[in-house]
């Protein structure tokens, strides 16, 4: 069988065992047909075939976005960026430019708003002096807050406050109307409905589908915003990802791109488990990973979350908030609960994913897996939890016990990439820093470790998570949590579709794996750490297909 493609002239790092180095690779079919030396691969080349020089560049098996959401970022590629904002004047001038140029907008939503934008708490009078006669809102870079203005607050029908479900809030003043600040999806699901997104929003608000089903028109629209979220990460060198939000709106969205040729990348997708639902809802869950098993879109997991973040102060502690006595926030699942959720949905041989930042909330999940396991009996189920940002000592020699993954961030850790360290300080007391975004230490006591952004939370690059991963210094009293490079790659290729249950289809350069290829613009192995997130993706291949090509690379 003669090559459609090949690469010669690479370092290529395989992420295979067997042979984990190569100087090239060839691709027929949408699959890998070799990889080899130069010389051996060559002689699959025909008259037809298509000849890349990779010019000594590394060629990686196409990165595995762990944990994103990918719909929700398409959709904010368009909305005020305000990430780096501080300071009224600056949030001012910034709104006041988007507004002139976006005169039509129901609703002027703002990305990236750090909890310190001001030198006070937001409140909705902050963001009536910035705009007062249009709605507008802005949301905190972990996606778990929202500040509006009155108009917004009064057009959603939530300025005397509203009843939420336990974990979200609208948050009063003392004169009994809302300040502005909206914590948790439901609690700000009414604001960002302003702006006509809220069918997009249901997958991690509510777990519930469109009423009524979108139209074409509607879909349409919806299709070009994942296009636009597909062709930002393809340009990271993304070639698979999982979605950690989502309904069957989602997949079928999805499926239909594939149909049209217009997906670009392997999408994992899932059933959202809320607290208010009965066991039986898990019905929905098993269809759609009875009706999605493609190699392009795919579901057969359930997301959960069980607490918040800590700038809110909504993340699940075992411990009393610094300044804050007897508040440690609740989980969000009752813990007995959680554990016949997780039974019944281990039962029905799907994979958990569950969101647990805070120390109490890592401790109630394992509980919950490890329930599952004493009820179900031990099989690959490659349950996992997501972001671990502080962990008790005594629970760490479990995930490597129960093979439950770590799929952690590296751009998240205050003080490495875009948080600033001040969460550090005002969330975290300084003796438990020793026990925050501990990577090494999980994966050196056994746990499987996955790599992501959690974009849009964070930016999508894969190369800056890299440069992040290997450059994090020690917090105070904390040993160094850096795994090595090939570690740090293996998390974000291998080792994410090892997490995601892809490893069947990609994740490692070998034949018969699909033809999903990175190439990075230079020899990474050589590149300073501090330099890395600077790098280029020069080649993104999907499939056997070309979905990204950098501008300074000739293909």
């Amino acid at each position: 069988m003669q090559a459609e493609m090949i690469v010669t002239g690479a370092k290529v790092l395989t992420m295979d065992p067997q042979r984990p180095r190569a100087e090239a690779v060839a691709v027929a079919g949408g699959r890998i047909l070799a990889v080899g030396s130069a010389a051996e691969v060559a002689a699959l080349a025909g008259p037809q075939t298509r000849m890349i020089d990779a010019g000594g560049r590394t060629l990686l098996p196409g990165f595995v976005e762990s944990h994103l959401h990918l719909v929700l970022g398409g959709n904010e590629l368009t909305q005020l960026q305000i990430g780096g904002v501080h300071g009224f004047d600056a949030l001012k001038a910034a709104y006041l430019g988007y507004a002139a140029k976006n005169p039509d907008r129901p609703l002027l939503m703002a990305q990236g708003a750090s909890y310190e934008i001001l030198d006070h708490p937001v409140t909705r009078q902050d963001l009536d002096r910035v705009i007062a006669d249009r709605p507008i809102a802005m949301m905190a870079p972990d996606h778990h807050t929202v500040w509006a203005n009155t108009l917004a607050l009064t057009m959603a029908g939530l300025l005397h406050g509203a009843r939420m479900p336990h974990g979200h809030e609208v948050v009063m003043a003392a004169d009994g109307t809302a300040t502005g600040e909206l914590r948790e999806f439901e609690a700000f699901g009414p604001v960002l409905a302003l702006g006509g997104d809220a069918h997009l929003q249901l997958g991690i608000a509510t777990g519930g589908e469109p009423e009524p089903w979108p139209d074409a028109a509607t879909m349409a629209r919806d299709k070009e915003k994942v296009a636009a979220g597909l062709a930002h990460c393809a340009g990271h060198g993304i070639t698979s990802m999982v979605n950690m939000d989502g309904n069957r709106y989602t997949c079928e969205l999805l499926a239909q791109m594939q149909a049209e040729g217009r997906l670009t990348a392997r999408v994992v997708v899932p059933f959202h488990m809320k607290p208010h639902m009965e066991l039986s809802d898990l019905d929905r869950a098993s269809a759609m990973a009875r009706d999605y098993t493609g190699d392009w879109v795919r579901s057969g997991f359930v997301k959960m979350f069980m607490d918040g973040v800590v700038d809110s102060r909504t993340a699940y502690m075992l411990n009393d908030y610094p300044g804050v006595p007897g508040h440690r926030a609740e989980p969000l699942f009752e813990p007995e609960r959680f554990k016949a959720v997780c039974t019944e949905i281990d039962r029905r041989g799907m994979q958990i994913a569950v969101h647990a930042i805070g120390d109490g909330a890592v401790r109630v999940t394992i509980d919950g897996y490890e329930a599952a396991e004493q009820a179900n009996g031990r099989r690959d189920s490659r349950h996992r939890i997501e972001h671990i940002e502080l962990i008790d000592r005594a629970d760490i020699p479990r995930l490597g016990a129960l093979g439950i993954t770590a799929s952690v961030q590296p751009p998240h850790p205050p003080g490495v990439m875009d948080f600033p360290i001040s969460s550090m300080e005002t969330v975290y007391h300084r003796d438990r820093w020793r026990d925050a975004y501990l990577w090494k230490t999980l994966k050196d006591h056994g746990a499987p470790v996955a790599y992501a952004s959690d974009w849009p939370v964070t930016d999508v690059s894969v190369m800056r998570g890299i440069q992040a991963a290997l450059t994090r210094a020690p917090y105070d009293g904390a040993t160094d949590e850096r795994l090595t490079l090939m570690e740090t790659l293996h998390a974000y290729t291998a080792g994410g579709a090892w997490a995601g249950h892809l490893d069947d289809l990609t994740g490692t350069l070998r034949a018969g794996m699909a033809a999903d290829l990175v190439m990075i613009d230079g020899d990474i192995e050589s590149i300073s750490a501090d330099r890395i997130g600077a790098t280029d993706i020069a080649l993104t291949v999907a499939g056997g297909r070309i979905t990204h090509q950098g501008a300074g690379f000739a293909a």
